[in-house]
C-alpha cells in the first residue's frame, strides 16, 4: 500500500470518528424516576417560584431530544428565559416499556394531553395548577440538523407566565 493511500485512509478514519464524537450528546433523561412524581415535584417548585413547567418529553433514545437539551444549555439567552420563567424537566417516555409499565406511561401521556402525536421531543407547558396550556411540536423549531434560535426564543417568550397572564 502506498503512503498516499495510507494517509487518505487515516484522514477518512479521523473524519469518521469526529462525526461520531460530535453526535455523542449528554443523556438528560433519568429512566429510573417516576415521571408522574417528577411532574408533581416540578409543579410544586413552579408554584413556589411563580413559574410554569416545561416538560420536554422524549428519551435518551431520541437524538433530536438530546440535541435540543444541548442546544438550550449552550445559548445564554435561551437559558436565561428558561431560568427566569420555567421549571424545565426532561420527562422520560419509552414507547417500548413492558406491559406492566404501559398503564403508567399511558396515564402520564394522558395527563400531558397525549403529546406523542407531534413526535419527539415534544414540549408541554403546564401552568402552576398542572393544566396543559400548550403543546409544542419541536419539528417547527428545527433548522438543518439543529434548532432555530429565534423560533425557540419566540416559543418560550410566548408561553411565559407574564405573556399568558397578560
Amino acid at each position: 500500500m502506498s503512503m498516499k493511500k495510507i494517509v487518505i485512509l487515516l484522514l477518512v478514519a479521523v473524519i469518521g470518528f469526529a462525526a461520531i464524537a460530535q453526535e455523542t450528546l449528554k443523556k438528560v433523561y433519568d429512566e429510573n424516576i417516576d415521571p408522574m412524581e417528577q411532574i408533581d415535584q416540578a409543579l410544586a417548585k413552579a408554584r413556589s417560584e411563580g413559574k410554569f413547567v416545561v416538560c420536554q418529553v422524549g428519551g435518551n433514545w431520541c437524538p433530536w431530544c438530546l440535541r435540543f437539551a444541548d442546544f438550550i444549555t449552550k445559548d445564554e439567552a435561551i437559558s436565561k428565559v428558561i431560568d427566569d420563567n420555567f421549571v424545565y424537566i426532561h420527562v422520560n417516555y419509552n414507547p417500548r416499556k413492558s406491559s406492566d409499565q404501559s398503564a403508567n406511561t399511558a396515564a402520564m401521556m394522558k395527563r400531558l394531553g397525549n403529546p406523542a402525536r407531534f413526535g419527539f421531543p415534544v414540549f408541554v407547558i403546564l401552568d402552576t395548577g398542572g393544566k396543559v396550556i400548550h403543546i409544542q411540536d419541536s419539528g417547527l423549531l428545527e433548522k438543518d440538523k439543529s434548532y432555530d434560535r429565534q423560533k425557540v426564543l419566540r416559543f418560550l417568550f410566548n408561553w411565559t407566565p407574564k405573556a399568558v397572564r397578560g
